[in-house]
């Protein structure tokens, strides 16, 4: 499982020009499901998020995590992460969970992270349009 996260000062997520998802400070998790993956290491990739010190403290320093720091969790899922990309001019996606695997452990992985925090959450398999503006820029990939 991968979470590829980015501190925002605000993102939100339209599908079909009505806004399903809207944060402000926080983090935009883009979640990508392979094969190999259980609800056990999607509540360890949640915790990893929420634990993750990207956050600057008082002396600008990223010391804090996204529940110290006050901030809101927006899950979007991202099958794309899990592509391979190491032979030819086209990604393979063979690495990733099949679509009702992938959508239980999205929704898993985002109830776990709402049990502890604000998390909004687009729609899973939908055209999403993404919207953020990326804090510093700072970025990190996560997998379990």
């Amino acid at each position: 499982m991968i979470a590829l996260i980015q501190r925002v000062k605000h993102a939100s997520v339209l599908v079909n020009d009505q806004t399903v998802g809207k944060i402000d400070r926080g983090l935009l998790v883009l979640l990508g499901v392979e094969k190999e993956d259980t609800e056990q290491k999607a509540a360890r990739l949640c915790e990893k998020v929420l634990g993750y010190r990207i956050f600057s403290d008082n002396e600008d320093r990223m010391n804090l995590n996204i529940k110290q720091a006050g901030g809101s969790i927006l899950v979007v899922s991202q099958f794309t992460l899990v592509a391979d990309t190491q032979k030819g001019m086209r990604p393979s996606f063979t690495k990733g969970a099949l679509p009702d695997e992938a959508k239980a452990l999205y929704e898993y992985f985002t109830n776990q992270c709402q049990q502890q925090i604000d998390t909004q959450a687009g729609i899973f398999a939908a055209d999403m349009q993404v919207s953020l503006v990326n804090d510093g820029p700072v970025t990190f990939w996560l997998q379990v």
